[in-house]
C-alpha cells in the first residue's frame, strides 16, 4: 500500500466517521470530539508510526473530552496496597468452572463440605517441663488441652516466657501480644470449661507474620517507615483462626517488603545455629516455630517464602495451592502468586491447621473451595509418584518402604518472567509515590531500564541465577542470599536483605523498574504464563506428586501455583552458604565472583550445628491433602521432626 492509498482509506475513515457522529449526536456524545478520536484511531491503524504522537493532542478548545460526560472529569481513585484487580489467576488451565465440574464428577459435591479434624487422644504421662511442652507439636498439645491435662493460660504463658527470653537473640518478634493472648486463652479456657469446645486449635497459642493486619496491633511490613503503625482490621486468616480458638500471641518477623530476613530491627536467626539467618521472607514464623516460642506460625509465599525459611529451620510446612487460602489482610507482593500457609513442626500440625484455613473468602476474589480430606493411613502404593533424577536418596527410599512405587519424572517446563515485576510496582506505587514526595524525586524523571534478560524482574532484582538456585529455593521473595564477598565466602542464613529503613530513592529499585513495564508486553507475559501451565498440567498428567531436586522447582510453581509440602529427611550439619533462594543474593555471589579480588589466605570451611535437613514433595493441582497425607505417612516411619535446637 502506497501513501496516496492511505490517504484515500483516511478519507473514506473520514467520511464514514462524519456520518456516524451525526447520529451519536442525537445521543448526546460530542460530534468534534468523536470525529477526532475517530481518525486518530484510523490513523493508529494505516500509519502505525507516528499515531502515538498524534493521539497526544488535545481536541481543540470548546470540545468535550471523549467519554468525559457533563463538567469535570473525575479523578481516578486512589489505591492504596490491598485493593483486588479485576482479573483473577486460574491455575487450572481450563478455568475455575471446569475444575468444579471436574471435582464434582470425581468426588461429589458432599466432598466439598468442611471436614472435622479429629486429633489422637493423649496416652501415656504429661511432660513436667516447660520446655519439654513447648516443643511438643500442635496436635499433641491440642490432645492436652481437648483432655483438660492442661490449660491454654498454662501453655500460653509458657511460649509467652520463652519469646521475651529468646526473641533478643532470635529477633522472631516484631511485637508480643501478652495481654491479648493472655485474655484470649482465658476464654479459651473458659469456653472448654463450659463445654464450647472449637475444635483441635482451640487454646492453642501460634504467631503470625507481620504482613498481616491486627486490630489494635501494629502492621509493619518488616519496614521502619510503618514500624509504628496500626491498621484497623482483622486479616481474614486471623478471623478464621480466633473462630477456630487459637490463641494469637505475636506479629512474627518478616524480611522487609516479604524480602529475605533483614528487617527494621536486624536479622531473624536460625535456633539451630544463630550464626545463620532463618532466611526469608515467612523468617518470624519459621524461627520461633523451630525455636519452641509458638505452637505454629502462618507465613506467606510468593515464591520462595514458605519453602526456604522452612526448610533452613527444619521445620514442616505447606506452600498451599494458589487461592485455597484467603490473602485478604494481608500486604500485596503479587496478586497472582501470593500464597498463604502454615509453618509447624509436624505434617499433621500442617494439615490441622490448614483445615481452618482453606475456602472461598468473598474479599479475596482468587480463592476457591475445593476437597481437603487429610488420611492418615493413605496407601502410597495406590498414588502416582514422580521423582527427579536429583531427588534426595534417602527420602525416596522410605517412601519405596511405606510402598510407594515412584516413577521418574520428565525435566520440567523452563518458567519465564510472569509479569511479577509490575505487579509489585502496581501493589507499592503508593508508597513510592510517598517516598519520592519525600525525596523530593519526579518520577517522571527516572530512567528506563534497558529491556531485556530478566524482564518482569522487580526493579533493581537481578534475575535468577544459578547460584541460589543450586543453594536453595530460588525467587522472588525467598531469602536473598549472601551478598558480595559474603556470599563468595559462604556466609551462612539466606538473606541478608535491605536494612528496612530507604533513606532515597536507590533503596526503592526494587518497584521503580516495574513502573516502565508496557501493557503490552505484560499480556504477552500472562499468555505465554498460560502455556507454561498447560506444559505442565500436561507434564503430571499421570502424577499425583513428585519430589523435586535440589531447586525444588520454586520459582516455576510460583507461575503455576502447585502446592508442596516440606518435610524433614535427615539430621546434619547443612552447607555453607546458607538456605539459597532470592534474586539479590544470586546477584551478589555473581557480583563478587566477576569482580578480581586480591588472592586471600584460605581459611576453614564453617561447620554448622546439625539440624534437620528437608526435602519437598511437589503436589499436582489442588492435591493439598494427598502430599500431607503421604509426607504424614513418611513423618511416622521417622524421627527427624522430633529433635530440637539447643538455644
Amino acid at each position: 500500500m502506497n501513501f496516496h492509498d492511505e490517504l484515500d482509506l483516511l478519507d473514506v475513515a473520514q467520511n464514514e466517521a462524519a456520518v456516524e457522529a451525526d447520529r451519536m449526536e442525537l445521543e448526546g456524545v460530542d460530534r468534534r470530539s468523536f470525529l477526532f478520536t475517530s481518525l486518530i484511531a484510523t490513523a493508529a491503524t494505516t500509519f502505525g508510526f507516528g499515531a502515538t504522537a498524534l493521539a497526544q493532542t488535545p481536541p481543540a478548545s470548546g470540545g468535550r473530552a471523549a467519554g468525559a460526560g457533563q463538567g469535570q472529569a473525575t479523578p481516578p481513585t486512589p489505591l492504596g496496597n490491598g485493593e483486588p484487580i479485576s482479573w483473577t489467576f486460574q491455575p487450572y488451565p481450563a478455568g475455575t468452572g471446569a475444575l468444579m465440574e471436574k471435582l464434582i464428577r470425581e468426588r461429589g459435591a458432599a466432598a466439598f463440605t468442611r471436614s472435622t479434624f479429629v486429633v489422637d487422644k493423649w496416652t501415656g504421662p504429661v511432660p513436667t517441663s516447660g520446655d519439654d511442652i513447648a516443643f511438643l507439636p500442635a496436635h499433641r498439645l491440642s490432645a492436652l488441652i481437648k483432655e483438660k491435662k492442661i490449660t491454654s493460660t498454662e501453655l500460653t504463658k509458657i511460649y509467652l516466657d520463652r519469646l521475651k527470653k529468646f526473641d533478643p537473640v532470635l529477633l522472631c518478634a516484631v511485637t508480643i501480644m501478652e495481654q491479648q493472648g493472655m485474655a484470649e486463652a482465658a476464654r479459651a479456657d473458659s469456653e472448654i470449661k463450659a463445654g464450647k469446645y472449637r475444635g483441635p486449635l482451640h487454646g492453642i497459642p501460634y504467631g503470625i507474620k507481620d504482613l498481616f493486619s491486627t486490630k489494635g496491633t501494629r502492621t509493619t511490613w518488616g519496614a521502619g517507615d510503618f514500624e509504628n503503625r496500626i491498621i484497623d482490621e482483622d486479616a481474614e486468616v486471623v478471623v478464621r483462626l480466633r473462630e477456630a480458638g487459637a490463641v494469637l500471641i505475636a506479629k512474627l518477623a518478616t524480611g522487609l517488603f516479604a524480602q529475605g530476613d533483614q528487617w527494621y530491627r536486624g536479622r531473624t536467626n536460625n535456633p539451630w545455629d544463630i550464626r545463620r539467618g532463618s532466611s526469608g521472607s515467612s523468617a518470624g514464623p519459621s524461627s520461633a516455630t523451630a525455636g519452641g516460642c509458638v505452637a505454629f506460625g502462618i507465613g506467606t509465599e510468593t515464591s520462595g517464602s514458605i519453602v526456604s525459611p522452612a526448610r533452613e529451620c527444619g521445620l514442616s510446612a505447606l506452600r498451599p495451592t494458589f487461592g485455597r487460602v484467603s490473602r485478604h489482610g494481608g500486604m500485596v507482593l503479587a496478586w497472582s502468586q501470593d500464597r498463604v500457609g502454615p509453618i509447624c513442626r509436624t505434617v499433621e500440625d500442617c494439615a490441622m491447621v490448614f483445615n481452618v484455613l482453606h475456602g472461598v473468602d468473598p474479599k479475596d476474589p482468587s480463592t476457591v473451595t475445593t476437597p481437603f480430606q487429610f488420611d492418615r493411613t493413605i496407601k502410597l502404593a495406590s498414588l502416582r509418584i514422580g521423582v527427579d533424577t536429583a531427588a534426595p536418596k534417602e527420602f525416596v527410599d522410605v517412601l519405596k518402604e511405606l510402598g510407594a512405587v515412584p516413577k521418574d519424572i520428565a525435566a520440567r517446563p523452563a518458567a519465564a518472567g510472569g509479569g511479577f515485576g509490575a505487579e509489585s510496582a502496581a501493589a507499592f506505587d503508593f508508597y513510592v509515590q510517598a517516598k519520592a514526595k519525600e525525596f523530593g524525586v519526579d518520577l517522571a524523571t527516572l530512567p528506563e531500564p534497558a529491556r531485556g534478560g530478566g524482564a518482569g524482574g522487580a526493579g533493581g532484582g537481578a534475575g535468577r541465577a544459578g547460584a541460589a538456585g543450586a543453594a536453595g529455593a530460588t525467587g522472588t521473595t525467598g531469602t536473598t542470599g549472601a551478598t558480595g564477598a559474603a556470599g563468595a565466602a559462604g556466609v551462612g542464613g539466606g538473606g541478608r536483605g535491605s536494612s528496612g529503613r530507604a533513606t532515597s530513592m536507590a533503596d526503592l529499585t526494587r518497584w521503580t523498574g516495574g513502573r516502565f513495564t508496557r501493557a503490552f508486553d505484560f499480556i504477552q507475559q500472562q499468555r505465554r504464563r498460560q502455556i507454561l501451565i498447560t506444559q505442565m498440567s500436561e507434564l503430571l498428567k499421570d502424577f499425583d506428586m513428585y519430589v523435586p531436586g535440589g531447586g525444588y522447582d520454586v520459582g516455576l510453581h510460583a507461575s503455576t501455583g502447585h502446592p508442596c509440602v516440606v518435610v524433614p529427611y535427615k539430621f546434619d550439619s547443612p552447607a555453607a552458604g546458607g538456605g539459597g533462594g532470592g534474586r539479590a543474593g544470586a546477584a551478589g555471589a555473581a557480583g563478587a565472583a566477576a569482580t578480581p579480588t586480591p588472592a586471600a589466605t584460605p581459611q576453614a570451611p564453617i561447620v554448622y550445628n546439625k539440624q534437620p535437613i528437608c526435602a519437598v514433595l511437589a503436589g499436582n493441582l489442588y492435591n493439598d491433602d494427598k502430599i500431607l497425607s503421604v509426607a504424614h505417612q513418611y513423618q511416622m516411619r521417622t524421627a527427624w521432626h522430633k529433635e530440637r535446637p539447643k538455644l
